[in-house]
């Protein structure tokens, strides 16, 4: 008889065959042989540790600080800014407020002003009002005419014997056409009023005075729309981008602005303001914070003399907005720098004024407008597809508090711009040098050498401040 093994560990006694059976027929006993014991839980886990151990991958030689991830955590990281949030333009590239007025509950005050309402109108609804208001007081006095007839019996047909006080009126479409020929002094001749009605007269005084007003009103509304101050603002323009460079040792914020008119904006004025959400420090938030910016100008006023197109430019010292702000922050930041021109009109002597703003994405840092004027036959001219064009110049990538703590930083990038400038210049000798051998070799250039004498770079010196003295550096 063969004993069982639980799974526990234990050992149970097999039943025979009369065991099983309750003591009736006994049943062959078959020997099976014996199964070897069940290992316990803590066996088990350890076998499979083991298995584990044996599929993980060997042990490099290479110690883990010298690995490509101990390298690559141990290497310095550059700053990572947030990214910025997408904010509504304050101003518009056109000009226009994107600002919208909502829950005006005083409407009645719009009422008050009647002309400038007219005037601020859209062209529709002043063409509307202006075709209403004529058509409406026609109306009105032509049912007074016909009231008149009627009160004098002049629509009696037995009383047409009478003298009518208008004549010629005898129903309400007669009277509409002799009102229309009175308000706007047609006069064709067929319809007039006579004497034997004072009430006609004092009508007819009525609708002159009234036609007047209307005439006053209405045709001074179409003036001022046609001649408003933005219509003249549509030839101001200015540069679709905004730049970033080193001008005169400073970091400077710079705009280009120009007239395609003839006629020039007398004591025209620039102003710059920044735009941007803020905070104070007691906690309360200011969704539109303007910040007036100083323009560089020869005049204290500002004003300008804009013949041609000019370059306005900010200096970004310690008083300007933009004084801590590096280049790559300037692309994280959400601040809108507005742009307003403002100037007489000198044909019509109407205050004008335009506007633009430049937001983050706008703002070009390291570059430098192109040059536009140029002098043809004695006569200054103005390329204006290049009005937009920059080109790209060597400017610290740093915020101008930096370059004020670190004068080397600035130092450094103009002699890099210098040697930029130099090797530009050497390749340019160079190859002028090639085509001129190449036509001699051609021609039996006898004047290689005198034309190749002024090919010769010239020398660029600059002095380099060190140890409290400076120190000459020559580059050829």
């Amino acid at each position: 008889m063969l004993d069982y093994v639980s799974r526990t560990g234990e050992t149970v006694p097999a039943l025979g065959g009369a065991e099983r059976s309750g003591g009736g027929a006994q049943l062959p006993n078959f020997h099976r042989p014996a199964r070897a014991p069940f290992p316990p839980l803590s066996v088990r886990k350890d076998a499979r540790h083991h298995q584990r151990q044996k599929m993980l991958p060997r042990k490099s030689i290479i110690p883990e600080e010298f690995g490509l991830p101990g390298l690559a955590s141990r290497l310095p990281r550059k700053p990572v800014f947030r990214d910025r949030v997408n904010k509504a333009r304050f101003i518009a590239k056109n000009g226009a407020c994107n600002l919208a007025h909502k829950n005006i509950r005083e409407q009645g005050r719009f009422l008050q002003d009647v002309f400038t309402t007219l005037v601020d109108l859209k062209w529709r609804f002043t063409l509307v009002i202006f075709t209403t208001t004529f058509v409406s007081s026609w109306l009105l006095f032509a049912m007074s005419w016909w009231l008149v007839a009627f009160a004098h019996g002049d629509l009696d047909p037995e009383r047409q014997n009478r003298t009518h006080c208008v004549t010629h009126v005898k129903s309400f479409t007669s009277a509409f056409l002799f009102s229309i020929e009175v308000q706007v002094t047609i006069g064709f001749g067929g319809r007039m009023i006579t004497e034997q009605c004072p009430t006609a007269i004092t009508v007819l005084i009525m609708q002159n005075i009234v036609g007047l007003i209307i005439n006053a009103v209405m045709l001074g509304c179409i003036f001022m729309k046609t001649a408003q101050s933005n219509r003249r603002a549509e030839t101001l323009i200015f540069s679709r981008h905004a730049v970033i460079a080193i001008r005169n040792n400073n970091l400077c914020f710079m705009i280009r602005i120009g007239d395609l008119r003839k006629s020039m904006i007398i004591g025209a004025t620039v102003r710059l303001q920044v735009v941007k959400k803020t905070t104070t420090p007691e906690g309360e938030v200011i969704p539109i914070h303007q910040i007036d910016v100083q323009t560089e100008s020869a005049v204290a006023s500002n004003s300008l003399f804009l013949l041609a197109p000019l370059i306005i430019s900010h200096v970004i010292d310690k008083s300007s907005p933009l004084y801590d702000l590096s280049a790559m922050e300037l692309q994280c930041s959400d601040l809108e720098v507005i742009v307003i021109l403002e100037g007489v009109v000198e044909t019509t002597g109407i205050t004008t004024q335009a506007r633009t703003s430049y937001v983050a994405e706008e703002i070009q840092w390291g570059h430098r407008f192109v040059p536009i004027v140029t002098e043809e036959e004695g006569v200054y001219s103005v390329d204006y597809s290049k009005f937009g064009n920059t080109v790209k110049v060597a400017t610290p990538r740093c915020s101008a508090r930096e370059l004020d703590e670190k004068p080397s930083i600035l130092i450094q990038t103009l002699q890099k711009s210098e040697l930029s400038h130099q090797n530009s210049l050497r390749k340019r000798n160079s190859t002028r040098r090639n085509n001129s051998m190449r036509k001699g070799a051609a021609g039996g250039g006898g004047n290689l050498r005198r034309n190749n004498s002024g090919l010769v770079a010239p020398k660029v010196q600059f002095f380099t401040p060190s140890d409290g003295s400076q120190t000459l550096n020559a580059v050829t």
